[in-house]
């Protein structure tokens, strides 16, 4: 399967072979859509996520093993923004005009990227999972050093898997011998990269969550029975239990977006439509975008830990022990 992104007619570049490539005109409104307004997503990605890791790495009282998973999470999103984007910009609207090995290079990056962003949605369903489902051994199982483990052998896995995947690539010059970077996957290696970096996934993320939203239905019925019980024990219990499960609903509108976001570069890339492609694969990268986004409208630790950061309160001796929660 031959899975090429390559978009327009109108600009004509040469080339030192003699050769060309076409790539769309410079109007207004072309200009606006292909390079002004992905290059603003680009930036705001980089900067959104960067509020996030700044938050979650600095503050004492965000060091928990789910905002570790978070702040993988955000730094493979960074990423996306600050390389993967402008690249995908440059690689749309103007000629190619760095080497054979540096497209493989991008492409081989943008597999990295992207398949550490869908471990740690996986792992973050796990830790959900644990919690609403096993919290009275959650503690116990899940600690910041696990997670940080966890976090390590995805990012070696990522690697890995993306080197593997994009390895013919750096053993076939000429790919941008027309001013273009075109990625071409055989028909082996695309099914097998759906399925490892999609499929299974996408399948364990449903399964996961579907047990966390019966056992949360079930104990939101619980806790409403017995809402009149006024105990000190119980009010605790009641308060995690809470904590938890709204901290599962914010984690399922992530994992929503992450499939409404993927799913359609995944069916074009293994249908070979590359008209829609391009688009397809920034609507990808632009869950990078969404992520912090989230984080703002359901994390009050976030939206205030921003406006301390904006302030420069975080400058101030002993900012690392505010009160985040």
């Amino acid at each position: 399967m031959k899975m090429e992104m390559q978009v327009g007619t109108d600009l004509y570049c040469p080339q030192p072979s003699n050769t060309s490539c076409i790539k769309p005109g410079s109007h207004w409104s072309e200009v606006v859509l292909l390079q002004i307004m992905p290059s603003s997503i680009s930036l705001l990605t980089a900067a959104l996520n960067l509020f996030v890791i700044i938050s979650v790495s600095h503050f004492r009282q965000l060091h928990t093993p789910t905002n570790i998973l978070l702040l993988s999470l955000a730094v493979s999103d960074l990423l996306v923004g600050l390389l993967l984007m402008p690249f995908e910009i440059i690689r749309n609207t103007t000629c190619w005009f760095l080497s054979d090995l540096f497209c493989s290079f991008y492409f081989k990056l943008s597999f990295i990227i992207t398949f550490a962003s869908v471990v740690d949605i996986v792992l973050i369903s796990v830790d959900r999972y644990l919690a609403v489902c096993d919290p009275l051994h959650y503690s116990t199982k899940v600690t910041e050093k696990t997670v940080k483990v966890c976090v390590c052998l995805s990012w070696l896995y990522s690697v890995f898997y993306g080197s593997l995947i994009v390895k013919n690539d750096f053993t076939k010059p000429g790919r941008q011998s027309l001013g273009q970077c075109i990625m071409i996957v055989d028909y082996v290696s695309g099914t097998i990269d759906l399925v490892v970096s999609f499929v299974v996934p996408v399948l364990v993320i449903i399964v996961l969550y579907m047990r966390v939203f019966i056992v949360a239905v079930s104990q939101a019925r619980i806790m409403q029975a017995h809402i009149t019980a006024v105990t000190l024990q119980f009010s605790l219990t009641h308060t995690s239990k809470k904590s938890e499960l709204k901290a599962a609903k914010t984690l399922g509108v992530l994992v929503i977006v992450f499939l409404i976001c993927f799913c359609p570069y995944h069916c074009v890339s293994f249908a070979g439509n590359g008209s829609f492609s391009t688009f397809s694969l920034f609507l990808l990268y632009f869950n990078s975008t969404l992520n912090p986004v989230i984080y703002a409208l359901f994390y009050p630790w976030f939206r205030k830990a921003v406006k301390v950061i904006i302030t420069f309160q975080i400058l101030q001796p002993d900012s690392r022990e505010v009160n985040m929660l």
